[in-house]
């Protein structure tokens, strides 16, 4: 996949951009250069390989180092809720802005 310079100038207008060509062309040269990435990365055989949930998994076993699921931070619920303009319960209460 390539992409035109009427491409960038769809994309910046639709994006409320406004390109000068020069920036145009760099853009399109960069767009293009990612493009052709995946296009080869596409072209790699990569049938019966198991995807990684870590790229060192490949070299050595890989425990993943996991927090410990504990309050560390004090609870200041109250003093963050005085500046609301309407709290219940403890929570912040919002117009509602779907009928």
């Amino acid at each position: 996949m390539s992409l035109t310079a009427s491409d960038i100038a769809r994309i910046a207008s639709l994006a409320r951009l406004q390109l000068a060509p020069e920036e145009s062309d760099r853009l399109r040269g960069q767009i293009n250069g990612f493009f052709d990435l995946v296009e080869r990365m596409r072209a790699v055989d990569t049938t019966g390989v198991e995807p990684l949930a870590h790229p060192v998994a490949t070299i050595q076993d890989v425990t993943l180092r996991l927090a410990e699921d504990v309050v560390s931070e004090p609870d200041n619920r109250e003093a963050n809720q005085r500046s609301a303009p309407a709290v219940e319960n403890g929570l912040f209460l919002v117009p509602k802005v779907i009928e």
